[in-house]
């Protein structure tokens, strides 16, 4: 796998791990038969929400950003385990590293920041003490910086509409995190088709809400395709991917 600058800390040898396993359907891959990444990023968004609610917390958590290491990704059919486990923590959020593995072979490893929020306000709010009693061993008192690190788009940078549709929209009324990768596939598909992808990230910087108008900008260079989706020349969300 092609690497980047993000950590990827391997499985701790204590501490809390949540497995699960699910097989690539058909609404996952694409037209090659390739798991597409905003099916990649549901998975990861599904088993993040899958390990809190086994341990019988309910608390809301925003994704602050992620980033992929990708090696040969699950195809259509595969059956895919995935491994994940809290690797850090910040004051108001947490590392979560996600591993998925198809027949024994390392497919994906995913890093990402999740906020902690008030279900009140909505605002980051500092982890409880029932955090770290559930994932203080595993994170191991590592600490994570929450900073986002992708530049904004320059003047050159492609333009073109991405529309806004009903179900891009969640229970929190903004753009879900696995949405806003059908706009990366979407133009990997145009730009670089056929493409074998190294490694992928991308940053929320602000909630898309209904109503607004957003631009698709890219831009292409040293090998990466980066993204940005804009609301009135404002970045909402950059992403860059890899290719090798």
């Amino acid at each position: 796998m092609s690497g980047n600058s993000h950590e990827f800390v391997p499985l701790p040898a204590r501490g809390r791990r949540y497995v699960h396993t699910r097989r690539v359907r058909l609404g996952d891959a694409t037209a090659s038969g390739r798991l597409r990444l905003d099916a990649l990023a549901r998975y990861l968004q599904d088993v993040a929400g899958d390990d809190v609610r086994d341990a019988g917390i309910d608390a809301p958590w925003v994704m602050r950003r992620l980033a992929l290491e990708l090696g040969s990704l699950p195809v259509f059919n595969d059956d895919v385990e995935v491994v994940t486990f809290c690797s850090g923590t910040g004051s108001r959020w947490a590392e979560r590293r996600t591993t998925l593995t198809v027949d024994g072979r390392v497919a994906a490893e995913a890093v990402a920041i999740w906020v902690y929020v008030d279900p009140d306000t909505g605002a980051p709010a500092p982890l409880e003490n029932w955090f770290f009693d559930l994932y203080g061993e595993s994170a191991g008192g590592r600490r994570v910086s929450g900073r986002l690190r992708l530049p904004p788009p320059p003047p050159e940078a492609g333009s073109r509409p991405w529309p806004l549709r009903t179900s891009d929209f969640d229970v929190l009324a903004h753009v879900n995190n696995a949405a806003y990768w059908e706009a990366i596939e979407d133009e990997l598909a145009r730009a670089v088709p056929g493409a074998r992808l190294a490694g992928a990230e991308l940053e929320h910087k602000v909630a898309v809400e209904p109503g607004e108008t957003l631009e698709l900008r890219t831009s292409a260079a040293d090998g990466h395709l980066s993204l940005w989706l804009t609301s009135g020349g404002n970045v909402r969300t950059a992403a860059r991917v890899a290719l090798s």
